[in-house]
């Protein structure tokens, strides 16, 4: 698929992919601040999960380096950069640009309801994770699906790309068991193989990625019928 280039969007348009973008960087930046500074509150986690790290400016690296190993944190530097590239290059239309709005799109929605429906009944969100959870897990995958189905872009998702929504996940499953083997802790209780085993994680992370396959193909019915509402309209 070669670029080409698309109609500029709407001014009104282009302003809520800024105000999508702008949201998903400041809990990025928040959060990674907050982490780096050792400002969440920390205690002994269970066997093989993230938590444990040295006091103070020793556990920087250690922090972050967890931090930036969680999915939420992926899929929302996804939604990030897709935004910015919309507002920055709206009238770009080519593959690249089509497979991180759809990831961002199908990352930032499996985040969403895989954190309401596993992880939020036994959270314990206490002091700045009052601030950033919310911004990361609700706000702005709410924000996100709103701005798509109100603003577009329209045309961009068909079910020859749907396969490639896979791509940064599939990325994210390696490097989170790949890390996890050397520093023997993982992200998610679901994630744990030390607890677990691979073959349970294995099992649990198949199941998830093949929900993500049915949203990315819910997300294209949703945008061909938007489609031909658009044109019908034109």
């Amino acid at each position: 698929m070669v670029d080409v280039a698309a109609p500029a969007p709407s001014r009104a348009a282009r302003a809520a992919f800024g105000l999508n973008a702008g949201v998903a960087w400041l809990g990025l930046v928040l959060t990674l601040v907050i982490s780096g500074a050792g400002g969440y509150a920390e205690s002994v986690p269970p066997r093989g999960l993230y938590g444990l790290h040295p006091d103070g400016a020793a556990g920087v690296v250690s922090r972050l380096a967890d931090t930036l190993s969680y999915f939420t944190i992926w899929s929302n530097v996804v939604v990030a950069v897709s935004a910015t590239l919309l507002v920055l290059r709206p009238t770009r239309t080519g593959l690249l640009e089509r497979v991180i709005r759809l990831d961002a799109l199908l990352m930032i929605t499996v985040t969403a309801i895989v954190y309401q429906v596993l992880l939020a009944p036994t959270a314990d969100v206490v002091g700045w994770s009052r601030l950033t959870d919310p911004i990361l897990h609700v706000v702005t995958p709410a924000l996100t699906v709103l701005v798509w189905l109100v603003a577009g872009p329209r045309g961009w998702v068909t079910g020859r790309l749907v396969p490639f929504a896979l791509v940064v996940p599939l990325a994210w499953v390696a490097w989170m068991l790949g890390r996890g083997a050397v520093v023997g802790a993982y992200p998610y209780d679901f994630t744990n193989v030390v607890a677990l085993g691979y073959g349970s994680v294995a099992t649990t992370l198949v199941l998830i990625l093949v929900f993500g396959l049915v949203v990315a193909s819910v997300l294209w019915g949703v945008d061909a019928l938007l489609t031909r509402r658009s044109r019908r309209r034109g």
